[in-house]
């Protein structure tokens, strides 16, 4: 599960995860190796097993967890903070701390509860009339938010064993994938097409991984014949079409070459049998510029 989305060759599989659950369309731009964001291999604090880099600078921590944690709350708590900081300069303004998504895929028991997926976040109520502070005007000009819990890290928790698998919308394929590294037939949610191709092929033997990786070079060799191809017919029908654009031109100019020396001829008063001789021209086509120049 882990190689199958942190695959950086194509992005298309955590994307889909991605846009499934936090429900828009996400744009992965990179993935941080696993703890990459450590200062000193002594620092085991931050056990982040992908940081992705999504399209609009926001951060988001994706953790596979198998094994319980009475503190696993607190862990994710300070994973976040860690990021935070990592990602904050000294002497930076507060402004460009960057918005964080906590993603926890959990294959134990976290805390207690008849959910399978958690959304936690921060909101800001009044105590007296229960409604939420909003951003002044010019905040919400300036960050693009409405409330300041926007601006604060979001959790997301995915508790693999709490899932009946049966998956009524997209977001549950996924997290039936998560649980039974398998994709039903009519499953429909973004990045499972990729998905279900990558899993095809780690079920293959290998024998037929060989078989079948061979027959993807013979495929780019062979596409990559036919655009060679292509692009050299480009070329030649590119410099066959300059050729005669260039022999046009050329053929323009000298009529147009022709008609000047026609039209100052006659000015001058020179006879047909002259110009003709001159111009290399029958008397009728000398006729023809004339008229057309509005000269005879």
């Amino acid at each position: 599960m882990k190689r199958l989305l942190r695959n950086k060759a194509n992005f298309e599989v955590l994307e889909g995860f991605l846009s499934e659950l936090l429900r828009r369309k996400i744009i992965v731009k990179s993935i941080g190796e696993s703890e990459g964001n450590k200062s000193r291999e002594t620092d085991k604090g931050n056990r982040v097993d992908m940081l992705v880099e999504a399209d609009g600078k926001e951060l988001v921590i994706v953790e596979l967890q198998y094994f319980g944690e009475d503190e696993y709350f607190h862990r994710i708590l300070h994973g976040v903070s860690r990021v935070i900081l990592d990602h904050l300069s000294k002497g930076e303004e507060y402004s460009n701390v960057r918005k964080i998504y906590s993603i926890s895929i959990v294959y134990f028991d976290l805390g207690a509860g008849d959910d399978y997926v958690y959304h936690g976040f921060t909101d800001f109520k009044g105590l007296h009339t229960q409604t939420l502070l909003q951003l002044s005007p010019a905040q919400q000009l300036r960050y693009e938010k409405i409330f300041p819990g926007d601006l604060f890290p979001e959790y997301y928790l995915i508790k693999v064993g709490k899932f009946n698998d049966i998956a009524k919308n997209t977001l549950d394929e996924w997290v039936y994938y998560l649980k039974n590294s398998r994709i039903g037939d009519n499953f429909t949610a973004q990045g499972m097409d990729k998905a279900r191709e990558i899993l095809a092929f780690d079920n293959l033997s290998d024998e037929e991984k060989a078989v079948y990786d061979r027959d993807q070079d013979m495929k780019l060799l062979r596409n990559s014949e036919i655009r060679t191809s292509n692009l050299e017919g480009w070329i030649k029908g590119k410099a066959e079409g300059m050729n005669e654009g260039e022999a046009i031109g050329l053929e323009k100019g000298r009529v147009e070459e022709k008609e000047t020396v026609v039209l100052n001829a006659h000015k001058a008063g020179c006879s047909f049998e002259l110009i003709s001789s001159i111009t290399g021209l029958p008397s009728a086509q000398i006729t023809e510029i004339l008229k057309k120049q509005n000269s005879f």
